[in-house]
C-alpha cells in the first residue's frame, strides 16, 4: 500500500520542478516497467497490481533498494500521468553521473524541440540507429517528463542526452554542424560522411537563426508533394537512415 505522503509524492513527479527536485521521474506501463528493471538502473519504488507484482518477481528482486508497494486499480489510476493506468509504475533515478561528449560520431542536437511526443520518438530514433547521444538546448522539453519517457520506450536507457547552450556545444565537439531546413542541400546528394552532428529545430519555428549561422551545411530532405513541412520526429527517422546507416 502506498501512504497519503508517498501518493502525493508520486503525483508531484508529473511536474517538471519536482522532478529536477528529487531527481527521479515516473516510469509506466508493463513493457517500459520490464525493460528499466532488466538494466542496472537504480530504482526508488515499485508500484504496482498484485497479480503484475507476483508475475515479475524475478525482475523485481534485481532492485533490493526499491520499495515495492501492491496497490488496486483505482489507487494506480490516481497516481498515473496516463489516461489509461497500466498495471505498473516505477520512480527512476536520473543519472547521476557527467555524460562523456561524443566524439567523432552521429549525434543530434535539438533547438527547443517543445513536443514530447516529438522527442520521445527521437530518442527511440537515435537509440534504434545506433546514435548514442542527444543535445537539448535549454529550450527542449524536459526529457523525463511521462510523455518522452512513454515515447521513447525506454531508449533512454542507451542513449545519453545533454542539455547544453548548442552554440558552446559546437565549439566543444568540433564537428561537422548539418542543420535540417526547407531550404538547403538536397540531402540525397550529399558526399558520405562518418560524422557529424544533426541539428533539428523547433516544431514551429524551424532551426533559431543563431545556431543555423553556425551550420557547416545546411541540409534539407526534398518535397515532391503539397505538404508544408515534416514532424520533427520523421524528419529524425529519415536523415539517420540516409546518413547515419549508410
Amino acid at each position: 500500500m502506498l501512504s497519503k505522503a508517498q501518493n502525493k509524492y508520486i503525483r508531484s513527479l508529473t511536474q517538471q520542478k519536482y522532478r529536477k527536485e528529487y531527481q527521479v521521474f515516473l516510469a509506466e506501463g508493463d513493457k517500459i516497467a520490464r525493460e528499466w528493471l532488466s538494466e542496472a538502473t537504480k530504482i526508488e519504488m515499485i508500484v504496482g497490481l498484485q497479480h503484475w507484482i507476483d508475475a515479475h518477481a524475478p525482475l523485481i528482486n534485481k532492485h533490493p533498494e526499491a520499495s515495492v508497494h501492491i496497490v488496486d486499480e483505482q489507487t494506480l489510476a490516481s497516481i498515473s500521468a496516463l489516461q489509461t493506468p497500466n498495471q505498473v509504475l516505477l520512480v527512476v533515478h536520473m543519472p547521476g553521473t557527467p555524460l562523456a561528449l561524443p566524439e567523432k560520431e552521429w549525434c543530434f542536437a535539438l533547438d527547443d524541440i517543445q513536443d514530447p511526443g516529438n522527442m520521445g520518438t527521437i530518442i527511440r530514433i537515435a537509440d534504434w540507429f545506433g546514435v548514442k547521444h542527444i543535445v537539448c538546448s535549454p529550450g527542449c522539453v524536459d526529457v523525463y517528463n511521462s510523455k518522452v519517457v512513454q515515447a521513447a520506450m525506454g531508449s533512454h536507457l542507451r542513449v545519453m542526452i545533454h542539455t547544453a547552450e548548442l552554440p558552446v556545444f559546437f565549439k566543444e565537439v568540433n564537428m561537422p554542424v548539418l542543420a535540417a531546413t526547407l531550404h538547403g542541400s538536397n540531402v540525397y546528394q550529399l558526399p558520405k560522411q562518418l560524422y557529424g552532428i544533426l541539428v533539428l529545430g523547433n516544431e514551429s519555428k524551424g532551426v533559431s537563426e543563431v545556431v543555423m549561422q553556425l551550420a557547416t551545411q545546411k541540409i534539407t530532405i526534398p518535397r515532391k508533394g503539397g505538404a508544408e513541412s515534416l514532424n520533427a520526429g520523421v524528419s529524425a527517422g529519415i536523415l539517420c537512415a540516409l546518413l547515419v546507416a549508410c
